[in-house]
């Protein structure tokens, strides 16, 4: 397995996996201007939680590559017509009479998690991206899906067995049939490889019968479901929960003009619900600005009755005390398995 500083080192194994650009939202859901398509420099920041002088700093050193992998500098009439494309960008965030604007795509912001070395969830990223590249080079050729952990033993399983029937079984024959002096020794050596390539046969057989779908068994946890899903895809499963618990007129916004929410609905009792929902690795944490953020959106912009702060991963105590203190409902990772299971939220009843 190839250690994650690797990529640090060798722009040759970067390039071998820029096409691997899903790897981001597996780690952590990227937001993208309303072009769809670009993020600027204190968004890549954002993405890797750092500061953008750090980006810059980066950028910096790495031009020639990250160009190469379509990070440009926009200026003049180009910067004009991509600001008037991207409306969201002419709020107070940024400087109105910028001189030039830096944008990355997906696979330069996947090149920046390959060369920052002080960011947790570009080390993140690359270990994700290294263990991909592992199993892509491990499995076969054939078109089959990635293997989960139970498939891989097994059919490491299957060829020990493969071997100890087919090469070693018929050496310790030919061994026995010329040999004299240690023909009993040969024996009980022999007799031993049997046992266990039975039960290596047993084992599989077990496997089989543990892996096989039951009516009263799901096929995959709730969790593990979700954690396979896109942000787009978690969304409207999201929107799919609301609509089972009795919420009515549930709209996914798009990506465009969403004004810092996911879901707009209204409850079974008529109340104004918000959503926001972020699908993030469940080792990482919201943190306090972005709930306040979500905060600013639901109460003042959308007037809100009913606020839902949705995530597969965990919170932090200040965002947990800050979304307490606004009237906030927390659906963290705990709480989300048992709403996708099938109990009802307490604010929804």
């Amino acid at each position: 397995m190839i250690n994650d500083s690797a990529l640090l080192e060798s722009r040759s194994l970067r390039d071998s996996v820029l096409d691997r650009t899903d790897v981001l939202d597996r780690v952590k859901a990227l937001s993208l201007l309303p072009d769809g398509m670009h993020v600027t420099t204190a968004m890549v920041a954002a993405y890797f939680e750092v500061t953008v002088e750090v980006v810059r700093q980066l950028t910096k050193r790495h031009r020639e590559e990250l160009q190469a992998n379509g990070m440009a500098v926009l200026r003049g009439a180009d910067l004009r017509q991509f600001e008037s494309d991207n409306v969201s960008l002419s709020t107070d965030s940024y400087p109105q009479a910028r001189r030039s604007l830096t944008i990355y795509p997906r696979r330069a912001v996947l090149n920046v998690a390959m060369l920052l070395r002080d960011s947790d969830v570009a080390r993140q990223v690359r270990t994700y991206l290294l263990d991909m590249e592992y199993l892509a080079r491990t499995q076969p050729v054939e078109n089959s899906p990635q293997p989960d952990a139970a498939s891989l033993d097994d059919r490491i399983d299957q060829r020990i067995t493969h071997i100890l029937g087919k090469t070693v079984v018929p050496m310790f024959n030919a061994l026995i049939e010329t040999s004299g002096e240690h023909r009993r020794e040969l024996i009980a050596l022999r007799a031993g490889v049997q046992h266990i390539e039975r039960r290596l046969q047993q084992h599989q057989a077990r496997l089989r019968r543990l892996e096989s779908p039951r009516e009263d068994r799901p096929l995959a946890g709730v969790m593990a479901a979700m954690d396979a899903m896109s942000g787009r895809e978690f969304e409207h499963h999201i929107a799919t929960l609301l609509r089972r618990d009795g919420c009515t007129d549930v709209v996914v916004l798009g990506r465009h003009g969403d004004r810092g929410v996911d879901i707009t609905a209204l409850t079974s009792d008529g109340r104004r619900l918000v959503a926001q929902c972020k699908r993030f690795a469940p080792h990482l944490r919201i943190t306090s600005p972005e709930v306040q953020k979500f905060v600013g959106s639901a109460k003042v912009l959308h007037a809100s009755d009913v606020a839902l702060f949705v995530a597969t991963c965990r919170f932090t105590p200040d965002a947990l005390s800050i979304a307490e203190q606004a009237g906030i409902t927390v659906v963290h990772r705990g709480l989300l398995e048992k709403w996708a299971a099938g109990d009802m939220l307490r604010v929804l009843k």
